[in-house]
């Protein structure tokens, strides 16, 4: 266990459960997007406090809804009800990857697909959004194209992003080695 990442981990509760944090105050007009950031080897050990999360604050604080996204999951959902699971694996065995890649770019694009994962997990009516499985969904799924279409769907709420790499405060690198270019309007939720 990465006794660092856990003392991080550890510190989650205190940060969600504030005023500030809740009612997305104190930003600077920003929007109430925060990233927490991990090495992607210690997947695992999030996946767990993930589970541990959400238990404790649907017995501690029942009063408020949080949900936990988890990307595979919801990618999977959405082109299960589109009929295109099967589809896509076997042009994956057939085809190879690159080709599953440009096929799958219509359909998961974050003009559907942000619509669909709002929707489907029903995000609107809870007070928390958490959203994991960035490193599972990658490539199809980039996270800088979710957060930006999903500030435009969510406004105010806030959500946590759990990114298997490193957040600088400015641009993410997946897995602490696959740099993105783009600006991100979030903060880290724990140093």
């Amino acid at each position: 266990m990465n006794q660092q990442l856990q003392d991080r981990l550890n510190q989650i509760p205190d940060k969600i459960l504030t005023e500030e944090f809740l009612k997305s105050q104190g930003l600077g007009n920003e929007i109430g997007f925060w990233i927490f950031d991990y090495p992607a080897e210690d997947e695992l050990q999030v996946r767990e406090y993930l589970s541990f999360l959400q238990g404790f604050l649907d017995k501690k604080h029942a009063q408020l809804k949080v949900i936990n996204i988890n990307l595979l999951q919801a990618m999977r959902d959405y082109l299960d009800q589109r009929s295109f699971t099967d589809k896509a694996i076997q042009m994956q065995k057939t085809k190879g990857d690159q080709a599953l890649l440009k096929a799958l770019s219509g359909p998961l694009h974050m003009d559907k697909f942000a619509p669909f994962l709002m929707e489907h997990s029903r995000a609107a009516e809870h007070d928390i959004v958490l959203i994991s499985g960035v490193g599972s969904v990658w490539p199809v799924l980039r996270a800088h194209n979710l957060l930006n279409k999903l500030h435009a769907l969510l406004g105010h709420k806030p959500l946590v992003l759990f990114y298997p790499g490193h957040y600088s405060g400015q641009s993410l690198a997946l897995f602490n080695k696959i740099p993105s270019n783009n600006y991100y309007r979030a903060f880290k939720l724990v140093p």
